[in-house]
Parts: structure tokens; sequence; C-alpha cells
């Protein structure tokens, strides 16, 4: 995701339909992961064969699922994103979704627009899409799972076990071509971020980081000050 906003030269917390809700924890995540250094993901990612694995199929299932995006095949997205949704979170029903509207809106970088603009959430899509294609269920691996990793896999649950925004971000992702430029930019670094990774390039790696980084650094003192702030609230939340 940053990778796609700095190619666009957005700062996302400007714009209204990257405020509020689901964006401001993609937002966070994002900045948080920037504001460090670029050889502790690097290794992490690189050095892991399991790493090296998972991000080779989220970057061929963010391919597959923008192609069903652009042919327009409404029918199929569907199919494939709710029977992946279905395989991650069906065994996994709590009484209430443990992140709630309240609690995503009170993190913001930005000001929200008065009315909510959809999203097709094309990085949730493939995340889940991801975990089903490699058989992984996140619930069974909780118990050497990092703070961001729970905001990741809160915000998915958060949109998979809403039928009706879950159906609202599939008819957008077909029918709303207002994110098409973004979405690209976001399928092309997902691409190239799996080659760095599986070519173990980590010359490649930290100059694609720190030329990122930069781009965002201005708000870094900020986003880890929210960042910080969400994580316990959101890790509190999860804890019920």
């Amino acid at each position: 995701m940053g990778k796609a906003w700095h190619a666009t030269k957005q700062f996302p917390w400007e714009n209204a339909r990257y405020v509020g809700g689901v964006e401001n924890v993609k937002i966070n995540i994002t900045l948080r992961i920037y504001s460090q250094k670029w050889h502790v993901y690097a290794g992490l990612a690189i050095m892991n064969p399991y790493a090296r694995e998972q991000i080779r199929q989220y970057a061929q299932s963010v391919t597959e699922l923008f192609k069903l995006m652009l042919a327009g095949d409404h029918a199929q997205l569907t199919e494939r994103v709710k029977k992946a949704g279905a395989f991650v979170f069906g065994g996994h029903q709590w009484a209430e979704i443990r992140l709630q509207d309240e609690l995503l809106d009170r993190f913001s970088l930005g000001t929200k627009a008065e009315t909510p603009l959809p999203n097709n959430h094309l990085s949730l899509f493939a995340m889940v899409d991801c975990w089903f294609q490699l058989g992984i269920v996140p619930y069974d691996h909780m118990i050497c799972s990092t703070p961001l990793f729970r905001l990741w896999l809160g915000v998915t649950e958060y949109l998979f076990r809403k039928p009706a925004l879950l159906d609202e971000a599939l008819r957008t992702a077909v029918d709303d071509n207002s994110f098409r430029s973004e979405d690209f930019e976001f399928t092309f670094a997902a691409r190239t971020w799996s080659e760095c990774v599986t070519f173990g390039a980590f010359d490649h790696y930290q100059d694609r980081f720190e030329s990122t980084q930069k781009f965002f650094e201005s708000r870094f003192e900020d986003a880890t000050r929210v960042g910080n702030d969400m994580i316990k609230c959101i890790l509190a939340a999860s804890a019920k």
C-alpha cells in the first residue's frame, strides 16, 4: 500500500476516501512499518522460507483478483472471495465482531468525510485469499502473532463479517473505476516486492523501502503516537 501511495504521490490521510474505519488501520499499519529500519522487515521476509511462500502467494492473489476486477466478473470475484472468507472465518464466529466502528474511527490522521466513500479493499481480499490458497487459518497461530498481525487480522475480520460492507466492496471492485490507478500500482508493488524477496535482493529491497520511507517520513511522529494508541485499544478489544 505504501508503494502504491508513493507511486501516485498521495498522502492518504489528505484524501477523504482513505480516512475512517478500515482505512485508518491501513494507513497506520503502513506508516508504522515504514517508520522502522529497512532491514527489520527485509530479514523477516527474505530469510524465512515460509514468509517467502506467503509473499509469493499474496502477490499472485492480488494479481488474479485484480484481473477479475478488470474483466468485470462480479460473479467469479464474489465466489472466490466469499469461499476464502468462509474458510478463514467460518469456524471462528464470535457473538460480536471484535473491532467496532467507533474504535476504528477514533484513530485518524485526517478528516473523515460526512458520507463514507466505498473502497474495493483489494489488499484485504488478497490477504484472505492468500491464507485460503495456502490452507492457513490465522487463528490457529495466534500464540506467536505480533501486534501488527493482530491488527491486520482484526480489520480483515471486520470486513468479512459485515455482509453489507463486504458486498459493497465487491460491487465497488467491479463497478467503480475511481481506484483503478491505485489498484494497478498496488498490484505492481505486490509483484515487485515478491520478486525482491524471491531473489534475495537485499539491496533492491533497501532502495525500494527507503525511497518510500523518505516520502512519508514527515508524518512518522504523529503516526507512531496514533498507531500506539490504536494497537493498545485493538489488542484490548481482541482479548475480550
